[in-house]
C-alpha cells in the first residue's frame, strides 16, 4: 500500500528536480552544480541537448555502480537517470521559465532554481524507490573505498568541474557555493516529505484495516 504513496513523491519529486534544474540554466552565467556545467559545456561543443548529456551520463554512472555494488541500484535509479534529463530538456524546450534581466533579479532566480532542486531532490528521495544515479555511484565508491560519503562527493565533483572547465563550461561563484545552498533545503524537504509519506501510508493502512 504505502508504494501509492511513495510513486507520486517520486515522480512529482523527479519532475520538480528537474524544473529546478532547467530555471538554474537559464542564468547559468551566474554558475551552476558542477554536473550541470559538464552538461551544458558538452552540449555546446558537440551538440545534442543539455538533457541527453543528463542522461548519457546517468546511465554510465548507473552501469558502473553495477559492478562495483549493484546495492545502490534499481529501478528507480534507472527511472532516474532516464527522466530528468529528459523533463529538463522539456521544461527548456517549453521555455516556461524566469528570462535572464538583471544581475540581481537573475542571482534571485538561480537561488530559486537551487531552491526547486533542493524541495524536488528531497521529494524523491524521501520516497526511497531508488536513489539518483550520481548519489548511487558516490555511495558505492565510498564504501568500495572506505571514505566518507562527503569526502568521495568533494573529489568527483572536483573531477567533474576541472574537466567541465577545461571544456569551457559556464563556472562561475554559485558553481562553488550551490552544495551549501542546496543541502539544507534539500534535508528539510527530506524529513518533511519523509513525515508526511509515514502519515499518509499509516492512514490507508487504518482504512484497509477497518474494511
Amino acid at each position: 500500500m504505502k508504494l501509492k504513496i511513495r510513486i507520486p513523491f517520486f515522480i512529482v519529486g523527479l519532475i520538480v528536480f528537474s524544473y529546478g534544474i532547467a530555471v538554474a540554466i537559464k542564468v547559468k552565467y551566474l554558475g551552476v552544480h558542477p554536473w550541470d556545467v559538464l552538461n551544458i559545456a558538452l552540449y555546446d561543443k558537440f551538440g545534442l541537448s543539455i538533457g541527453t548529456w543528463n542522461v548519457i551520463f546517468g546511465i554510465m554512472l548507473v552501469l558502473v555502480t553495477l559492478l562495483i555494488d549493484r546495492t545502490y541500484v534499481n529501478i528507480g535509479t534507472f527511472i532516474n537517470a532516464l527522466m530528468v534529463g529528459t523533463m529538463v530538456d522539456f521544461f527548456l524546450w517549453l521555455d516556461f521559465l524566469p528570462q535572464a534581466f538583471t544581475l540581481m533579479f537573475d542571482v534571485l532566480v538561480l537561488l530559486l532554481g537551487i531552491v526547486i532542486m533542493g524541495i524536488g531532490g528531497g521529494m524523491y528521495n524521501a520516497a526511497r524507490i531508488g536513489s539518483g544515479p550520481r548519489d548511487g555511484f558516490m555511495l558505492a565508491i565510498s564504501v568500495k573505498l572506505g571514505y566518507s560519503i562527503s569526502r568521495v562527493r568533494m573529489i568527483v565533483e572536483s573531477i567533474v568541474l576541472v574537466v567541465a572547465l577545461l571544456l569551457g563550461g559556464p563556472v562561475f561563484i554559485f558553481t562553488f557555493i550551490y552544495t551549501f545552498i542546496q543541502s539544507p533545503i534539500f534535508q528539510a524537504a527530506y524529513k518533511m516529505c519523509t513525515k508526511w509519506i509515514e502519515k499518509l501510508s499509516g492512514s490507508i493502512d487504518k482504512e484497509v484495516i477497518s474494511m
